[in-house]
């Protein structure tokens, strides 16, 4: 696929690439200014062996996580990403809104106008689905994952052959 044509996604950070919550982590994510510093002692968890596989997706990869610019700085230079772009998301006000929806799903499908996507997080569910089948005209992956575990490569494989059948 061509750059225009290809598929976006959207990565999240934080119970996605940085597991939390598993054995040995803590229940929920710290501080921001800790949590998202290259000092964090969890980042140990980041499965470095991704990088090469989220590089090799026919996707446009962009960054929709809380830790905005930082995961160019923190996470990026983890997996051997290069820098990427990031969705300029709205000030994080907790997981889910009033209307039941996870906080990115509206501006992804607004950034997404109308092309494929996949999005990667753990925190999505059968109301962000809903709302993206209704409101989007393209293809959309919704891909959960457990953020005791965080994405895997089985995770990965799904996604390459979703984008396979869409670029068909």
């Amino acid at each position: 696929m061509t750059g225009a044509s290809r598929p976006i996604l959207f990565l999240d950070v934080d119970g996605t690439l940085l597991p939390f919550g598993g054995s040995g982590m803590p229940a929920v994510p710290g501080s921001p200014e800790v949590w998202t510093a290259s000092t964090n002692p969890y980042l140990g968890w980041v499965d470095r062996t991704l990088g090469p596989l989220l590089a090799g997706l026919d996707c446009h990869l962009v960054w929709a996580t809380a830790w905005m610019d930082d995961a160019n700085e923190v996470i990026g230079p983890l997996l051997g990403l290069p820098r990427l772009p990031v969705a300029d998301l709205p000030v994080y006000a907790g997981d889910i809104g009033n209307d039941h929806l996870q906080w990115k799903t509206k501006t992804l499908v607004r950034i997404a106008d109308g092309r494929p996507f996949v999005w990667i997080d753990d925190v999505i569910g059968q109301a962000d689905r809903a709302w993206v089948e209704a409101e989007h005209p393209g293809a959309a992956l919704l891909h959960k994952v457990d953020s005791a575990v965080g994405v895997t490569a089985a995770d990965l494989a799904v996604i390459a052959a979703w984008v396979r059948d869409v670029g068909r």
